[in-house]
């Protein structure tokens, strides 16, 4: 079933947030940046706190990263991450622990926004804009402490930079986009995670053309890598003419910044009864069991963006076909290979080779 961006009339900016210690272990398969329903949690539980007091809804979130530093060894080829030191056991065994990831952030959040009060006066806007950074500052942002932003003598943004805002957004699509221009270069430099499905379906394409029986697994493993292939050339010698054979070795990776990605969850259960299973943290809430479902994002520049809504990402779900997704609209270029522009292609990992095929 066809989705799109719930209606907004306004972007509400919340620039610089320094994270400390965020969760880096975004799947049971890929670390990194945080998941997207990471902040889209956080999305709404501002919105529970204090959307109805503010007479604002939230429907989107975009993120764009400034810097980040992963906690983990350096000076080898694998990585390790850096564990807390527990204390010990009463023999003075180690005690077991549960491996944490971590990694610190700098990033922008981006909201969507729907209410009266985007119409308001610039006083009115600012002070709304203002309550819901505090009402951040003291959150857990994707498992991490929101720490205060650097001084500007050690490098940190001024004082225009970190101030949130809340923008409105113009009826007329021609002015809307002038508008998002100006925005996107208060963004800069970082990079803002989209979505590319179709990059999944099109390699998919190009694989079955050389290997007809890969699967959309091979393809979604193709790209989270680098390829190198050997390349062989012919020349003449310079002086005797004769004939030279040398051989290069290049890789595949020319698309961009593409990453492997968790986009949400697929049903591995019947949705039961509030209650009905026990251990539930919610016995008021329908509850079911779910596994991962996986996709492509790019990280893109700003300034290549061309609308708001290409930054924004929103949930949908469809508990009939059990996949409840986060989504994104953003337009690419058109791809070399023809693909359906109505089908958005990801895949659950229990067995690492089921797939779930959801339709934009």
């Amino acid at each position: 079933m066809p989705t799109k961006l719930p209606k907004i009339n306004g972007v509400l900016v919340v620039p610089r947030l320094r994270i400390q210690n965020a969760n880096a272990i975004s799947s049971p398969l890929t670390w990194g940046a945080p998941a997207m329903s990471a902040l889209l949690g956080t999305m709404q539980s501002i919105e529970r706190s204090v959307g109805a007091e503010l007479g604002l809804s939230f429907n989107g979130v975009g993120v764009i990263c400034h810097g980040y530093e992963a906690q983990t060894t350096e000076g080898s080829y694998t990585r390790a991450f850096r564990l807390t030191r527990n204390p010990v056991n009463k023999d003075g065994s180690s005690a077991s622990i549960v491996e944490e990831g971590r990694m610190h952030l700098d990033i922008s959040l981006v909201f969507g926004v729907l209410g009266e009060v985007v119409g308001s006066d610039e006083v009115t806007r600012q002070r709304v804009a203002q309550a819901i950074a505090d009402r951040l500052a003291g959150m857990r942002v994707a498992g991490g402490s929101v720490m205060p932003a650097w001084p500007r003598s050690a490098g940190g943004p001024t004082a225009r930079q970190k101030r949130p805002q809340l923008l409105a957004l113009a009826p007329d699509e021609a002015i809307q986009a002038k508008a998002f221009r100006q925005w996107r270069l208060r963004w800069l430099p970082g990079f803002a995670l989209v979505s590319r499905d179709d990059l999944l379906l099109a390699h998919h394409v190009k694989l079955k053309a050389t290997q007809p029986g890969s699967s959309l697994l091979d393809a979604w493993l193709d790209l989270s890598r680098l390829n190198y292939h050997a390349q062989r050339s012919v020349s003449a010698h310079p002086q005797t003419g004769e004939q030279l054979e040398t051989v290069s070795w290049q890789h595949d990776r020319n698309a961009g910044w593409i990453v492997p990605i968790p986009v949400g969850y697929a049903a591995l259960s019947q949705l039961y009864s509030p209650g009905e299973v026990t251990g539930t943290r919610d016995h008021n809430t329908p509850f079911r069991f779910v596994e991962s479902v996986y996709s492509l994002g790019q990280w893109l520049s700003p300034h290549r963006l061309s609308r708001v809504n290409d930054l924004l990402w929103y949930a949908d779900h469809d508990p009939d076909a059990g996949l409840y997704r986060c989504r994104n609209d953003y337009l690419a270029p058109p791809p070399a290979v023809a693909v359906s522009a109505e089908s958005a292609v990801s895949f659950q990992a229990s067995s690492f080779a089921s797939l779930a095929v959801a339709q934009y």
